[in-house]
C-alpha cells in the first residue's frame, strides 16, 4: 500500500533543488513511496519528509541530486488535487499549460521554450521536452493516480535521456508493485461547478496484490472522471443546409445578429455543458522478480477522455456571452491512449546495472469542428450561399515503438558512469474530411455533383525513426566537490507521403461517392540528419547549509515533416489563375532540427536552524534555429519552418518557512524572458498578409512572471488524528498570443486564483472539504487566430472564427481516501 507518510508541510510543497551529487547506487525501480528520513533537531523537532528521485539516473534525495530538478510529492499531488500537468504546472517554477479544457493533453513549456501562436484547442504532442511515464518516453498525458511524484528537469537532458530533449523533461514516476503485502487505496471526490448545471463525480482505486510472496505483484491503479462542463453552445444548426446560421445579415452600421426568438425557433438549439469531461483511466503492472538483482515490471495503461467542445466563447460575437460558444456545430472529440511497456533491471555483481526498456504507444484521435470560418476566412465567396457553413471529421493516429538500454555503475569510488543506446520509430497517420451542406444542391453551386457535400479530403502518412548514443561521467573530486560531463550522438530519418483533394471540384478523387484521394495526387518525400549535443556539471557543498552548482549544456529537437501534402503541377496551375488550391511547395513540406546552448546557476541554503529553505537557480539559454509557425504560400495551412534566433533567459525562486512546527509558509516566483533575437522577415502571417518579426519581439505562451504562495496549518488532536488547513494562491502573468504581437496578436492578461482545502486525517482515512478558483475568477487563458478575424464581415455574414479559452469556474466539494 502507498502507506501515507509522516505528515509535515516543511518539504510537501514542490520543491526546486539542484546539489552536490553523491556517489549514491544504480537506479533502480522504486518498490514503495518516497523515502522518509529523519533529522534529528531538537529545536524544530519531528521528521523531515525527504523525497528521493531518480532524475540523475541514481536514486539520491532530492538534495543531493547533481542536477536542478524540481520534485512534486505524492502528498502534494493529492492535498492540492492535482489530476494532470495543466493543474500540476501552476505550482512548478518555470512551467506554464494554459487551461484549454480536456478536448487536447496540453501545452508544456518549459522557460518560454515555445514560438508558436497559443491555441483554445491546445495540443496533444510536444517535441520540445520529453515526458516519460517511469521509464517510457511518451507524450500521453495519464492521470495522476497512483503516482509516487512528478519530476520536472529544467534543461537539456539529452545525456541522461533517451528522447533528445530541447528544453528539458517531465518524469512521471508511478507507485510500484510490492509483493509483500496486500493493500487498497480508495479516493472519491464530488464536487459543484459553477456556471454549469451538473455535478462532479471522481473517484479512483489503487490494489496491491502480492501473487508469491517477494517475487511477484500485481499493482492496478484505475479511476474516472465525470467533470462537468460549462460551456454552452447556444446557436447549433437545426438543420444544417436548411437553417440560416445569420437570420439578420450585416449592414452598414451593422454586423447584424441571430434575429428574433421566432429566427432562433427555426433555425437554431442549445446544448449546455459541452466541454464535459469524461475520463476512463487504466495503469497495470505486473512484477516478476526473481532475486534482488534481476526484476521486470510489465505495464498496461489505457485511457480515454471524450468530451462534446471546446473550453472557450467567441469574445462577445454576435451578442453571445463569457460562458457561450457561438459555433454551428457541436464539436466532439474522443481521445484514446495505450501504453505496453516491459522494463527489465538487471545487476552485474557490483559493477553496473542493465535498464532495458522496450515500449510500445498508441494514441488515437477523433474529432469533428465547426469548419465554416476557415472556409469564409479563406475568401473564396463561400457566404454566397445564404445557408452556407460546413463542418470537418478528423481522425490521426500516432503509433511509437522504443527502445533503451542503459548501463549504470554501481562499484562506488569516485568516478561513476552512465552510458546508453536509444531507438525510436513514430508514425503519424491523420485524415481529415470537410462538408458542407447543402452547397451542391444550391442554384448557384458552381462545381460537380456531390450529394455527400465533401469539400476537402487529406491524408497525411509521416515515420520519423532516431537512434542515438549517449553517456555521461561524474568524476568525485573530494566528497564535497563533483564535476560531469556527458555526450549524445543522434540521427534521425523522415519520411512522408501525402496528398488531398477538392470533391466538389471534381479534382483528387473518383466521383462519388468515393472519398480517398487518388495515387496521382499523393507525393512523398525524405530529409535526414545527424549532430552531437554535450554536458558539463559541477557542483560544490560548501556546508550543510549552503550548497551550489553550474550547468553547460546543448539541446536539440528533431526535424520533422509538415502534416501538409505537396503541390501537383495542376495545383500551382489553379493557384496561378487565382483558383482554391491547399497544398505546400516544395520548401515548406520539411524543417530542420533546432538547438539550445543552456548556461545555468544555482543555490540553496537554509537559515535559523533549517526553519527558512530557499532555492535560486538562474539560467541563461540560446536558441538556434528556431522552428516557428508559418503557413503555405498556397491556402494558409498552418506549417513549421526554421527561420528565427531566439534567447531565454531568467531565474527561479522557491521559499519555504517553518513559522512554528504546526504552521508552514511556502511561496515560488519565477521570471522568463523569452524573445528572438534576430529579426525575421515575413515571420508571422494574417489574413494573407505577411508581418516581419523583429530582434526583441517577445515569445508567446509563457508567463514572463509567475507565482504561488501556500500556507498550512496543521492541528493534532488528542487521538492521534489532525486538522490541517490550506490556503494556496496562484499569479499567472500575462501572455502573448503571438510572436511580438505581430500580425493582430494580443496581450492575454494576468489573473489570480486562489484555494481552500480543510481536512480531517488519520493513519486509514481521510476526509475534507474543498474550494478551487474560490473567487470564482473569470479569465481568459488562450486565444485562436487573432483580432483581425473578430467580427469580420464577409460580404454581410460575420465570422466566428476568433475565440478565447475560458479558465475552469469555481469549485466546492468533498474529497476523501481511504487507505488499507
Amino acid at each position: 500500500m502507498a502507506v501515507r507518510l509522516f505528515r509535515t508541510s516543511l518539504l510537501g510543497a514542490t520543491t526546486l533543488i539542484g546539489v552536490a551529487g553523491t556517489p549514491a547506487l544504480a537506479q533502480d525501480a522504486p518498490d514503495t513511496a518516497s523515502t522518509t528520513t529523519t533529522d534529528a533537531n531538537a529545536s524544530t523537532g519531528g521528521a523531515t519528509q525527504e523525497i528521493v528521485v531518480t532524475g540523475s539516473r541514481r536514486r539520491t534525495t532530492l538534495q543531493d541530486a547533481p542536477i536542478n530538478i524540481s520534485a512534486a510529492s505524492q502528498e502534494m499531488i493529492q492535498d492540492q488535487r492535482l489530476d494532470d500537468i495543466r493543474s500540476l504546472a501552476a505550482f512548478t517554477p518555470g512551467v506554464t499549460v494554459a487551461d484549454t479544457g480536456p478536448k487536447s493533453t496540453g501545452n508544456i513549456i518549459l522557460r518560454g521554450i515555445s514560438s508558436g501562436d497559443t491555441s483554445v484547442s491546445g495540443a496533444n504532442s510536444n517535441d520540445a521536452l520529453g515526458v516519460y511515464l517511469g521509464e517510457v518516453p511518451l507524450y500521453l498525458d495519464f492521470k495522476l493516480i497512483d503516482i509516487d511524484r512528478v519530476e520536472v528537469l529544467q534543461g537539456p537532458q539529452g545525456t541522461l535521456y533517451g528522447l533528445g530533449t530541447l528544453a528539458g523533461a517531465v518524469r512521471y514516476i508511478p507507485n510500484r508493485p510490492n509483493a509483500d503485502r496486500l493493500s487498497i487505496d480508495l479516493h472519491g471526490r464530488g464536487f459543484a461547478e459553477s456556471h454549469s448545471d451538473d455535478f462532479g463525480v471522481n473517484g479512483d482505486i489503487a490494489v496491491n496484490l502480492p501473487i508469491v510472496t517477494d517475487h511477484i505483484a500485481l499493482r492496478s491503479a484505475t479511476g474516472y472522471y465525470d467533470n462537468p462542463g460549462f460551456i454552452d453552445y447556444t446557436h447549433l444548426l437545426q438543420n444544417p443546409g436548411v437553417s440560416d446560421p445569420q437570420p439578420v445579415r450585416a449592414t452598414a452600421g451593422s454586423t447584424g445578429s441571430f434575429g428574433d426568438t421566432t429566427d432562433y425557433g427555426q433555425n437554431f438549439k442549445r446544448r449546455k455543458d459541452v466541454n464535459f469531461e469524461h475520463t476512463f483511466t487504466t495503469r497495470n503492472q505486473l512484477l516478476l522478480e526473481y532475486n534482488p538483482d534481476f526484476k521486470a515490471y510489465l505495464t498496461y495503461a489505457h485511457q480515454t477522455t471524450k468530451t462534446d467542445g471546446r473550453q472557450a466563447n467567441g469574445a462577445g460575437v454576435l451578442g453571445t456571452g463569457n460562458y457561450e460558444g457561438p459555433w454551428r456545430y457541436l464539436e466532439p472529440s474522443k481521445r484514446k491512449s495505450d501504453l505496453f511497456s516491459a522494463e527489465v533491471y538487471l545487476n552485474f555483481f557490483n559493477f553496473a546495472q542493465l535498464v532495458s526498456t522496450t515500449a510500445y504507444t498508441k494514441q488515437t484521435n477523433h474529432s469533428t469542428d465547426d469548419n465554416t470560418d476557415l472556409l469564409l476566412d479563406l475568401d473564396y465567396g463561400y457566404e454566397a450561399f445564404p445557408e452556407f457553413s460546413s463542418y470537418a471529421h478528423n481522425e490521426s493516429t500516432t503509433r511509437q515503438f522504443d527502445q533503451e538500454v542503459r548501463l549504470v555503475s554501481t562499484h562506488g569510488g569516485p568516478f561513476n558512469w552512465v552510458i546508453g543506446g536509444f531507438y525510436n520509430r513514430q508514425k503519424y497517420k491523420s485524415h481529415r474530411h470537410e462538408y458542407t451542406p447543402g452547397f451542391a444542391q444550391w442554384d448557384g453551386y458552381w462545381g460537380v455533383d456531390r450529394p455527400d457535400n465533401l469539400e476537402y479530403v487529406s491524408q497525411v502518412n509521416n515515420v520519423n525513426k532516431e537512434k542515438a548514443v549517449y553517456g555521461e561521467g561524474t568524476l568525485h573530486i573530494t566528497h564535497k566537490w563533483q564535476v560531469t560531463g556527458g555526450i549524445r550522438y543522434f540521427k534521425y530519418d523522415v519520411m512522408s507521403s501525402g496528398g488531398s483533394a477538392l470533391p466538389l471540384l471534381g479534382i483528387g478523387v473518383d466521383d462519388y461517392p468515393a472519398d480517398t484521394v487518388l495515387p496521382t495526387r499523393i507525393k512523398t518525400g525524405t530529409a535526414s540528419k545527424d549532430g552531437v549535443v554535450w554536458k558539463a556539471n559541477t557542483s560544490y557543498k560548501f556546508s550543510n547549509n549552503l550548497l551550489a552548482y553550474f550547468t553547460y549544456s546543448t539541446g536539440y529537437r528533431v526535424g520533422g515533416a509538415n502534416h501538409v501534402v505537396a503541390c501537383t503541377p495542376e495545383d500551382l496551375q489553379r493557384a496561378a489563375e487565382g483558383k482554391q488550391v491547399l497544398c505546400a511547395l516544395p520548401n515548406e513540406l520539411f524543417y530542420g532540427p533546432d538547438k539550445t546552448r543552456n548556461k545555468e546557476i544555482g543555490v540553496r541554503g537554509s537559515l535559523f536552524d533549517r526553519r527558512l529553505q530557499f532555492t535560486i537557480d538562474a539560467y541563461h539559454i540560446d536558441w538556434t534555429g528556431v522552428q516557428v509557425p508559418s503557413q503555405t504560400v498556397n491556402g494558409a495551412i498552418g506549417i513549421t519552418v526554421n527561420g528565427a534566433d531566439a534567447v531565454s533567459k531568467g531565474f527561479d525562486v522557491q521559499g519555504t518557512l517553518r513559522v512554528t512546527p504546526n504552521l508552514t509558509m511556502i511561496g515560488t516566483y519565477s521570471y522568463v524572458d523569452a524573445h528572438l533575437t534576430t529579426g525575421v522577415a515575413g515571420l508571422v502571417v494574417s489574413q494573407g498578409v505577411r508581418y516581419d518579426a523583429e530582434a526583441g519581439d517577445r515569445l508567446p505562451g509563457s508567463a514572463k512572471n509567475s507565482a504561488t504562495g501556500r500556507i498550512i496549518y496543521t492541528y493534532p488532536l488528542d487521538n492521534g488524528a489532525k486538522i490541517q488547513a490550506t490556503w494556496a494562491s496562484v499569479y499567472h502573468g500575462d501572455i502573448y498570443s503571438r510572436v511580438g504581437l505581430r500580425g493582430n496578436g494580443e496581450v492575454i492578461p494576468h489573473y489570480i486564483t486562489h484555494s481552500a482545502s480543510v481536512n480531517y486525517i488519520t493513519d486509514r482515512f481521510e476526509i475534507g472539504l474543498f474550494a478551487d478558483n474560490l473567487t470564482d475568477k473569470y479569465a481568459v487563458t488562450s486565444v485562436s487566430n487573432d483580432l483581425s478575424s473578430y467580427n469580420l464581415v464577409r460580404t454581410d455574414v460575420v465570422e466566428r472564427y476568433y475565440a478565447r479559452g475560458v479558465l475552469t469556474p469555481r469549485r466546492v466539494g468533498i474529497d476523501f481516501r481511504i487507505h488499507y
